[in-house]
This record gives structure tokens, C-alpha cells and sequence, in this order.
């Protein structure tokens, strides 16, 4: 690039830039229940500051060949729950042609783990070669002072470990693991990139919401015999599983 394109680069008065954000996925199996939205609204009613105008994914992949819906409807029923609709995963071909006229964007189902060349000794000895999956992680973030509200902190890649307390207001996220050796308050999602074996652990549950690979739970949820009690909090047959440690 010319120094003219470079000086003309840094003068511009924008940037695009790759991120990654988390977001809830709403996951659509009957939007033609009579009980849909007030579900939906008894939930979010549970724990109204974390869901109110949070973004969302809707998901259409359990929806049968063939279904159709006033989606454009559905949306602002949606929003009328103080959910922000913003992206769509899988469904039939009908449903993705209206979400995509509603302006949703399409989104990849999930994060693919990353897959490296075959090892050379067997493309070296003549074998098939085949791709090896590598998960690739990091060493864990370790976090010495108290989390306070409205931080946000994220292990990419890694387990969480939090040696001081996380306060109301706060959220922690991890690609592996979460470890807080305090009392856990505002928000911890471990395992965001789908890893089901990921788990919490803390040593005083006092926490807003908790929530394993994308699935959640609120605190009104949660059995009060643990509350502010140490307990490590595991997904297992599609449910979090709460225990004393």
C-alpha cells in the first residue's frame, strides 16, 4: 500500500474491526403456543435487569419443513418483552427468506473447533491424510481484585479464575471454566463457546444469573439451601445441576 493510501487510512473517520460479543439465542420450538409469550414474560420478568434490551439470536432449527408464522409479528412481540431481536440460526427456507425481509442477520450455528493439516509422517508414509481436530486453549486468567459492577471480564479460550469477590452488576465470562473464591454475585456464563463439560465453582452463590454452554438460570431458580454457600454448578442431561462442594 502507497503512503498516501496509509495516511488516507488513519484519517478516516471509521474503522471496521473483527469482535466477538455474547448473546442469548432463543431458541423457537412453537411460536404458535398460546403460552409462548407469556412464558417468555415470566422469565425475563425473573431477572429484568440482565435481560432487558439484551440481543438475541432467534433459533429456527427445531421448527418442522414447511412451518410458517407471521414472523414479522413474532418479532414485535418479541421486542415487546424487552428483548432485542438482531440475528437468526437455521429453519426452513420460508422462515430464513422472512427473517432475512425483517432485516435479521443470518449467524453461524456455533464456533467451530479450529482444524490443523494432517501430521506429515503420514502424508510422508503415504496414509489418507486426515484432519486432527485441536482445541486450542490458553493458560487460565487469573484475576487477584474484586470484580466490581458494570466490569466485564472474559477468559477466551481459558478457564476464570477469580480470587476475590464478583459484585452485583458485574459479569464474568469464560471459554472454559469459572473459579471464584468469593462470593459470585451479577453474572457468570462459563463454557460460552458450546464446551458442556465447563463448570462454576464458587464459594458463596449469590449470583443473578449462572449459565453452562448457553443454557441459563436465574436466581429464583436456584434452591435456596445453596444459597450463599460454596457449590460448583454443572450441565448434565440438559439441566444445571447445582451441589455443595
Amino acid at each position: 500500500m502507497s503512503s498516501a493510501g496509509q495516511v488516507a487510512e488513519r484519517d478516516a473517520p471509521f474503522q471496521l474491526r473483527g469482535n466477538s460479543f455474547t448473546m442469548m439465542v432463543l431458541k423457537v420450538g412453537d411460536p404458535a403456543s398460546p403460552n409462548f409469550f407469556s412464558l417468555l414474560g415470566s422469565k425475563v420478568r425473573q431477572a429484568p435487569n440482565f435481560f432487558r434490551h439484551a440481543p438475541v439470536v432467534l433459533d429456527f432449527d427445531d421448527l418442522p419443513e414447511g412451518a410458517e408464522f407471521d414472523l414479522a409479528g413474532f418479532i414485535a412481540r418479541v421486542r415487546e418483552q424487552h428483548l432485542l431481536p438482531i440475528g437468526f440460526v437455521g429453519g426452513p427456507r420460508a422462515v430464513q427468506d422472512a427473517a432475512l425481509a425483517g432485516g435479521l442477520v443470518p449467524m453461524p450455528s456455533g464456533r467451530p473447533a479450529r482444524i490443523e493439516a494432517a501430521r506429515p509422517q503420514a502424508a510422508a508414509s503415504g496414509a489418507v491424510a486426515q484432519p486432527v481436530v485441536v482445541e486450542v486453549h490458553r493458560p487460565a486468567l487469573v484475576v487477584t481484585e474484586p470484580v466490581r459492577s458494570g466490569q466485564q471480564i472474559y477468559a477466551e479460550k481459558a478457564d476464570l479464575i477469580i480470587t476475590a469477590s464478583v459484585s452485583h452488576g458485574a459479569e464474568v465470562l469464560a471459554d472454559g471454566n469459572i473459579h471464584v473464591y468469593g462470593a459470585l454475585r451479577g453474572r457468570a456464563l462459563a463454557g460460552i463457546s458450546g464446551d458442556n463439560a465447563a463448570r462454576i465453582f464458587c464459594q458463596s452463590l449469590e449470583a443473578e444469573v449462572v449459565s453452562i454452554a448457553g443454557l441459563y438460570r436465574v436466581s429464583e431458580d436456584i434452591d435456596a439451601a445453596f444459597l450463599k454457600k460454596p457449590v460448583q454448578i454443572r450441565l448434565s442431561d440438559g439441566f444445571l445441576h447445582v451441589a455443595p462442594l
